[in-house]
């Protein structure tokens, strides 16, 4: 897959990404060199690899899920303009 400046520019626009004009040779040659990097990435043969999720060869550690307030409610309500006793009083959104 190759890319000429005008596919840059308009997937620039999509991105509402403004790109400069002095900027567009050299982001074409560094974009095509990334995508041939990846096409003979994709001509390795890798039905033999398996997946590898860390380079460590232990299972993740679980942990219990504990609900916990972390015991700073009065020091976050103090951020509040407007409070009531435990919450947050904010403006009504919905009619």
């Amino acid at each position: 897959m190759s890319l000429d400046k005008e596919k840059i520019k308009h997937v620039a626009k999509l991105a509402r990404i403004s790109v400069n004009e002095a900027k567009v040779d050299s982001l074409t040659k560094d974009l095509n060199s990334i995508f041939k990097f990846i096409e003979q990435l994709n001509e390795l043969d890798t039905s033999n690899v398996e997946p590898l999720t860390s380079i460590l060869n232990e299972s993740l550690r679980t942990r219990k899920d504990l609900i916990n307030d972390g015991k700073i409610r009065d020091k976050i309500l103090q951020n509040s303009p407007k409070k009531n006793d435990e919450f947050f009083v904010v403006p009504k959104v919905v009619e």
